[in-house]
């Protein structure tokens, strides 16, 4: 089944909001989630060209867009680019640039930019902050405390009345900061490791503990132009390496969506607790929330309960999320920046479903070789379905292996079932040395679906 492309659905505000001139957009980023952004901005008509920094060989002269040698974390720099090739909006799509205040000083050069800023992305950059906030506002979240010290840490580790622990670097680690401990040794073992050991640098220096969650986890995202918030039909990310959940987290094996286990009165009240809450009170405390808000939640027994909050698109969520969006990215994003979302808000497709599969690198999330070959891209593209390079690169012409997660093949259909098998048809038809990836993502969903029947 192929993609649609090119297509654009009209959105509730008139299209004459946006200037008829085709315009150069600048995506920040060179994973699968910016490949996926970038191809998205490029169907829209009012895009001549996106630029992606520092992109990957997916978006290497490919049609309407091509990779920007630009240093991303030079701001002065960035800005002059932007300049240069009269760059109309600039999308952010790391957590790390978002941190550093990216959008905070490319506004302040008078260049439109799709994100938070570097104190509303405190809701991700700080899970302490978050926490403290869910806390104000009367988020539903795990109990929790926040620690500097080590003995301390430890000390109301050993006397928590929680049936098990997480330990969480509150800084940005990657998606590596977090350890689910089975033990209270361990839980205090963990605390060691991060705060004196510097196991995850900076980011260790305020640990947040706090009791395990058990249930499903989801994720749910919204735009939000600061009041209005358009949530995007919830996907489920799978983070453990192998199939049936087995081996080492990861920064996520795959994706599905949308999530059956989220129904349109759950998804309501998500938004109503959950999102609308969140946008609601970061304007009322003076930094108001511009750009993707992403919830990831645990569907508890006593209802949704806010696991994270990330500030941008998740990957691999985002190689899901945009092939059922209907409506023209690039106008929604312009929605967004001026704070006229109300009026725009997004289509979604209805009676389709997307899946989206990871090839990684053999010893991901560890050690792993770079360089390798990779064959038969042509091949999945023919049987209609969208690969998103990641850790990829050119060399000598032929597209190499660079990175852990190398790639994600993307597959949508009229229901999950057809879409996770003509994903796993590309994957099959794609080959580099030693690839791993999982055959079961959305296992759980299509249970979840013959259950219900």
């Amino acid at each position: 089944m192929s993609f649609l492309r090119g297509s654009c659905c009209a959105l509730g505000g008139s299209v004459s909001d946006i200037p008829s001139m085709a315009e150069q957009v600048l995506v920040i980023g060179g994973g699968g989630r910016e490949h996926a952004l970038a191809w998205k901005l490029a169907q829209s008509p009012h895009v001549k060209h996106v630029f992606v920094a520092p992109g990957n060989a997916g978006t290497a002269d490919n049609g309407k867009i091509s990779n920007a040698a630009v240093p991303v974390s030079d701001h002065a720099a960035l800005a002059q680019f932007c300049r240069d090739q009269d760059i109309r909006l600039v999308v952010v799509g790391p957590e790390v640039p978002l941190a550093a205040g990216v959008v905070d000083d490319l506004t302040a050069a008078g260049i439109r930019c799709f994100g938070p800023t570097a104190k509303a992305a405190q809701l991700e950059s700080s899970k302490s902050f978050s926490k403290a906030f869910f806390e104000r506002h009367g988020i539903p979240t795990a109990r929790w405390k926040a620690f500097t010290e080590p003995k301390a840490a430890c000390s109301f580790i050993n006397s928590a009345n929680f049936p098990a622990l997480v330990v969480k670097a509150s800084g940005l680690a990657a998606g590596k900061g977090v350890i689910v401990a089975s033990t209270k040794a361990e839980a205090c073992k963990a605390v060691t490791e991060m705060m004196q050991d510097k196991s995850f640098g900076t980011a260790g220096e305020t640990v947040v503990v706090e009791e395990l969650l058990e249930g499903e986890e989801i994720s749910c995202l919204c735009f939000t132009d600061g009041v209005t918030v358009a949530p995007m039909p919830p996907a489920q990310d799978h983070k453990r390496l192998l199939d049936g959940d087995e081996g080492p987290n990861t920064g996520g094996m795959g994706a599905y969506c949308p999530a059956p286990q989220i129904s349109k009165d759950l998804l309501q009240q998500i938004r109503d607790t959950v999102l609308q809450k969140t946008v609601d009170g970061m304007r009322k405390e003076g930094v108001p929330y511009l750009g993707v808000l992403y919830a990831g939640l645990m569907l508890t027994k006593d209802g949704p309960k806010v696991l994270e909050f990330n500030c941008r698109f998740g990957d691999p969520e985002c190689q899901v999320i945009l092939p059922l969006l209907q409506s023209d990215l690039y106008e929604v994003m312009q929605a967004v920046v001026d704070k006229r979302l109300s009026s725009s808000l997004p289509a979604w497709l209805e009676g389709s479903a997307a899946v989206t599969v990871v090839m990684a690198s053999q010893g991901y999330p560890g050690a792993y070789p770079k360089g390798l070959e990779i064959t038969g891209l042509a091949q999945a593209q023919q049987l209609g379905l969208e690969v998103f390079h990641a850790g990829t690169a050119l060399w000598d012409g032929r597209v190499v292996t660079s990175g852990g997660r190398v790639l994600t093949v993307t597959a949508l259909g009229h229901d999950l079932p057809t879409a996770l098998q003509q994903a796993n048809r590309g994957v099959a038809s794609i080959h580099f040395q030693g690839a791993i990836y999982r055959k079961d993502i959305g296992a759980r969903a299509i249970a979840f679906l013959r259950q219900s029947r």
